[in-house]
């Protein structure tokens, strides 16, 4: 070191001299890899949330305490959309287990990779629908986890899945075929 300043340079994917010595740079390689923490969580969560609705007798009723059709006479009134919450209520119990399916799909779709824009935007479409029914009249509006969600599905709708997906694997494949 000279005069407190360091001379070496970190700049390759595991650490080295200055230069590109045969890697990609470790900003490179951290840049293609970000998104998977993002994917990994909303994905096992989806997952999670499609599975606790389906498996929760009390939550896949019209009526009664903890039910899909409690809830959403619970937030109507103070709803952004109050028809959309009028829509399911037409049919609370085809609605839950509409969201609870989706929310699989969804969930596995962006864990695997596989057709992840698409998944990704059905993320987005389901906290925005939370969003502007369940979540609306919370405040601060910080406190609400869907405009959350919401949020956090952009990034993957907008890159998609590069790294240890369905899709790349997909895209390796045709590409390995074109003359």
């Amino acid at each position: 070191m000279a005069h407190g300043m360091r001379t070496d340079r970190y700049d390759t994917w595991g650490g080295g001299g200055g230069g590109h010595s045969g890697g990609d740079g470790w900003r490179e390689a951290a840049s293609r890899y970000a998104l998977l923490p993002l994917r990994v969580f909303l994905g096992v969560t989806f997952i999670y949330a499609g599975l606790d609705k389906l498996t929760d007798s009390a939550f896949m009723s019209a009526t009664g305490v903890g039910s899909i059709g409690e809830m959403m006479n619970g937030v109507r009134d103070n709803s952004a959309i109050p028809a959309l919450v009028d829509l399911a209520l037409k049919s609370p119990v085809g609605f839950g287990y509409a969201i609870a399916f989706g929310e699989l799909a969804v969930g596995i779709g962006t864990l695997i990779g596989l057709l992840a824009r698409i998944a990704a935007l059905g993320g987005v479409l389901i906290s925005l629908s939370l969003w502007l029914t369940v979540s609306w009249a919370v405040e601060p509006y910080y406190y609400g986890n869907d405009l959350a969600y919401l949020m956090a599905w952009l990034p993957l709708l907008l890159a998609g899945a590069s790294m240890f997906s369905l899709d790349a694997m997909l895209r390796e494949r045709r590409r390995r075929r074109m003359p």
